[in-house]
């Protein structure tokens, strides 16, 4: 026969095997914190990986822009300032801007003032640069250079319609 007395603390050791203390949770949920927190903070893109996006951003909308350019049978512009930049097509009483077509709509810069070179350089009678788009497949190369602070990011057209982020 089974002592009674020897089953019980052989189940009560059982029972104390089970579950975890209150300590190891609380060193568990410290490591899961600090791991969320550099996890969250690597996320976080930094000011140079937003001017890279923007910058991929109006590569493509330039690229779409030369297109609609040659669809239309009319220059379109692309217009930047510090602030924000926009879409024109050439109309009968001027320049005006497209809001025909929702992705050429006038957007902010995620980060501003954004300075804007370009390389060769355009004439230009305000502090606005405007990049004509003519109704032939052909266009001028040219290096638009989108900066702030810092951060540089350069947007290399060859002429023919490829435009490439550097």
């Amino acid at each position: 026969m089974v002592n009674i007395g020897a089953r019980r603390k052989q189940q009560g050791r059982q029972a104390g095997q089970r579950g975890f203390t209150l300590l190891e949770l609380l060193v568990v949920l410290v490591i899961v914190g600090i791991m969320l927190g550099v996890v969250s903070f690597n996320a976080l893109p930094n000011s140079r990986q937003r001017l890279q996006n923007d910058a991929q951003r109006i590569a493509l909308l330039l690229q779409m822009a030369r297109e609609e350019a040659i669809v239309r049978n009319r220059p379109i512009a692309f217009e930047a300032g510090p602030a924000s930049y926009r879409f024109l097509v050439r109309g009968d009483q001027g320049w005006e801007p497209i809001h025909d077509v929702e992705l050429l709509r006038e957007r902010d810069f995620v980060l501003s003032p954004v300075q804007l070179f370009i390389e060769p350089a355009l004439a230009s009678n305000d502090d606005n640069l405007r990049i004509t788009f003519g109704r032939e497949p052909v266009d001028k190369p040219f290096a638009l250079t989108l900066a702030v602070g810092e951060d540089k990011v350069l947007i290399r057209a060859d002429g023919v319609g490829h435009f490439v982020v550097e």
